[in-house]
């Protein structure tokens, strides 16, 4: 397992030591809108998401954490998921502590993991989906060097509705600058 760094972030397997910052994380509203996980009702069911997100085993994901320097406190969550070794394509999902929003936590994630997976994995694409009603994650995915690339009709299903929303896909590939 791997320990990226950025500019202001170490990023690492989540540990379960997270689970208290995990438990916020995965229960903010906003997280809850734009990047659904499992419900999380107390700091055990936290700390099981850190277990299963430190858990690369089967290869299909893999998962960082990303700490203040000075703090030692998890700021974000980034993975590489739908991870195909064949076809060298991923995909990548983040979410930022509420605390930690408006300090380009989650452009340095996206970029630094977009990075390893083209240096270290060997990938050939990373797309990242979000949302069209998302704009603060256009504007992530751009500033890591994902371009945009299209629309993907009704491809969001809203979390706890039958509603649907368009999707924007953005893509970055191996040889495209980041940050």
């Amino acid at each position: 397992m791997e320990r990226l760094q950025t500019a202001d972030l170490i990023l690492r397997p989540p540990a379960e030591e997270d689970a208290p910052e995990a438990f916020v994380l995965l229960n903010d509203p906003d997280v809850r809108r734009w990047n659904p996980a499992r419900d999380c009702p107390d700091v055990e069911t936290a700390a099981a998401w850190c277990r299963d997100g430190a858990d690369w085993s089967d290869g299909s994901h893999a998962t960082w954490h990303a700490v203040d320097p000075e703090t030692g406190r998890m700021v974000g969550n980034v993975s590489l998921f739908a991870i195909d070794a064949d076809d060298r394509v991923a995909k990548i999902g983040y979410r930022v502590h509420p605390e930690a929003r408006g300090r380009g936590v989650a452009r340095q994630m996206v970029d630094a993991v977009a990075g390893w997976a083209f240096e270290h994995r060997g990938l050939m694409r990373v797309q990242l989906e979000h949302s069209v009603e998302n704009p603060a994650s256009c504007r992530v995915a751009e500033a890591a060097g994902f371009g945009y690339e299209g629309t993907a009709r009704s491809a969001y299903a809203v979390p706890g509705t039958e509603d649907r929303e368009d999707c924007h896909i953005h893509g970055r590939i191996q040889g495209d600058p980041g940050l």
